[in-house]
């Protein structure tokens, strides 16, 4: 993003402001028609929010950069984030733009269950070309919870004002978590494409004498080659082959030692070093627990 002022809003106030909008209804939480936003802008904007974002767009023509992603989206899409992440919008054309926000600021959350528990939902961390591409009965789901999050701060706040939302706010979530799961099958070609990247780069990296130099491949290294989020690649992974993406680096290890000791006659110690293990031991120690063998009591059961 260069030499570009990067605007920090820290309250949902400051935000409706910005936007040229109406004063909040409520000080920690808003939903917003994108029809009523005015962009101060009609070039380039890029945001840090100090509160959670739901997005729901429609026909946005333009682009939109969140950390170092960037999509050109052609569909009614939902994209989630986290409070501190840069969030850029490059504005070409905005007629016919429409679609939802909900902002949440993470106060609203504070003595609730949900604050404990929020951070688990993944998508948070996902990029923006990691989007959730949504149906027309899935949008209308999300909509819909939307709506209800603003009738209930629209209407006489009571004591019941902050758990129904957070129950819907809950609903909303544990939505995304299916239709993101949903995704991960559906979109075959893409999501295939990646795991057949990630078995070409896992069979080149152990191939090679990257494993001596730099040790087993971490999970942020490989999806930074694959160019997703760790969150994302892990959670596709456990989708479509129930494992992480740790889990998937161990089994190609574990793979790579099975081979080794079963057709080559080095030491269990030659073949531990080239497997990136500083100490023996560590290895055995991952062998057994995998296998329940030792590495020597595999090998023998070849002879």
């Amino acid at each position: 993003m260069g030499n570009k002022t990067i605007q920090r809003i820290e309250t949902i106030s400051k935000y409706h402001k910005l936007m040229g909008l109406a004063n909040p209804e409520h000080p920690l939480i808003s939903v917003i028609d994108y029809n009523t936003i005015r962009l101060p802008c009609k070039t380039e904007v890029s945001f840090v929010f100090d509160f959670y974002a739901v997005l729901l767009d429609r026909n946005f023509k333009g682009k939109m950069k969140y950390g170092q992603q960037q999509s050109d989206f052609d569909e009614g899409v939902l994209f989630l984030m986290s409070p501190g992440q840069v969030f850029e919008v490059d504005v070409q054309e905005m007629a016919d733009r429409s679609g939802w926000l909900l902002i949440i600021h993470p106060e609203f959350l504070w003595s609730t269950p949900l604050a404990k528990i929020i951070k688990q939902y993944g998508f948070f961390e996902y990029s923006i070309n990691e989007a959730l591409f949504l149906s027309d009965k899935e949008e209308a789901t999300i909509v819909s919870i939307m709506q209800n999050i603003a009738y209930e701060y629209q209407t006489n706040i009571d004591k019941f004002s902050q758990p129904v939302i957070i129950a819907q706010l809950e609903l909303l979530l544990t939505y995304a978590d299916r239709f993101y799961q949903r995704q991960f099958i559906t979109r075959k070609k893409t999501n295939h494409q990646i795991l057949n990247r990630l078995e070409e780069l896992l069979a080149n990296y152990f191939n090679s004498d990257d494993l001596i130099k730099r040790g087993l491949p971490t999970v942020q290294y490989i999806a930074e080659q694959l160019n997703v989020s760790p969150k994302y690649l892990s959670n596709l992974l456990r989708v479509l082959t129930g494992q992480s993406a740790q889990q998937h680096i161990h089994d190609k290890l574990l793979e790579q030692a099975k081979e080794k000791l079963s057709a080559t006659d080095l030491t269990v110690s030659e073949i531990a070093y080239g497997l990136g293990f500083e100490h023996l031991q560590s290895f055995s120690k991952f062998f057994k627990a995998k296998t329940k063998f030792s590495p020597l009591e595999f090998r023998q059961s070849f002879n």
